[in-house]
């Protein structure tokens, strides 16, 4: 993710939402999504939030930037949506209670990014810090989800990348990370079939695969995960 403030790293997410969005990537996504409420962690500048009202999905947008809000508010336009300044691993009773209000049915976290400011990244760090950021977001949007009733399903989609030819490979490793760092000793499970590969048709301008890597492409994974019985 580019950028060390918060403008930089929104001037970046703008781009690369309109390349997505371009290409059906967040329809894609958002038809993945169970249910009809839905509470989203993160909007960026809106491109995501957009799918899913567009979707006539009823959504609540959680985002500790109010300038994330405001761009998903002004994306959205005259479709209704209800939003929450919020930071999801610091959450208030107040600010529980209102996304218990919202009842939600599913709870989608998608294509996690933050500064270098918040995640602590630094150039010599080799990626460390923006890994254990992702992690620790992850793990509180699924301890979240278990704490509201009436969710069913968790859904999660980030960036990567992998040899396009083992994608069916890939799938059993993504559900294997997830229930180790994710879903670990939580009540959602998830299954092979509902790991799911996308590959993106525009590559980030930093991607730039060894040669040694062959066949290796940026994709989208996405994984969803339901509530146990």
């Amino acid at each position: 993710m580019s950028g060390a403030k918060l403008d930089s790293f929104l001037d970046y997410w703008e781009s690369e939402g309109e390349t997505l969005a371009r290409h059906g990537d967040y329809d894609w996504m958002a038809a993945l999504t169970p249910g009809r409420r839905v509470l989203e962690i993160g909007c960026g500048p809106g491109f995501s939030t957009l799918a899913l009202v567009q979707r006539g999905l009823d959504v609540l947008v959680v985002d500790a930037q109010p300038a994330c809000l405001a761009l998903a508010r002004q994306r959205v336009g005259a479709l209704p949506l209800a939003v929450l300044e919020a930071e999801v691993t610091a959450l208030s009773a107040e600010q529980r209670a209102t996304i218990v209000d919202f009842a939600p049915q599913t709870v989608v976290c998608w294509l996690m990014g933050a500064p270098a400011e918040v995640t602590g990244a630094s150039a010599g760090d080799g990626g460390k810090a923006v890994v254990a950021y992702r992690e620790r977001v992850h793990r509180a949007v699924a301890e979240l989800a278990v704490d509201l009733p009436s969710v069913s399903a968790l859904h999660l989609v980030d960036r990567t990348a992998i040899p396009w030819q083992a994608k069916d490979i890939g799938r059993a490793t993504l559900l294997g990370y997830h229930r180790q760092k994710t879903l670990a000793g939580l009540p959602f499970q998830a299954q092979r079939e509902d790991a799911l590969y996308r590959k993106l048709e525009a590559a980030a301008p930093s991607f730039k695969p060894h040669a040694a890597l062959k066949g290796v492409v940026p994709v989208l994974a996405s994984l969803l995960a339901y509530r146990s019985s």
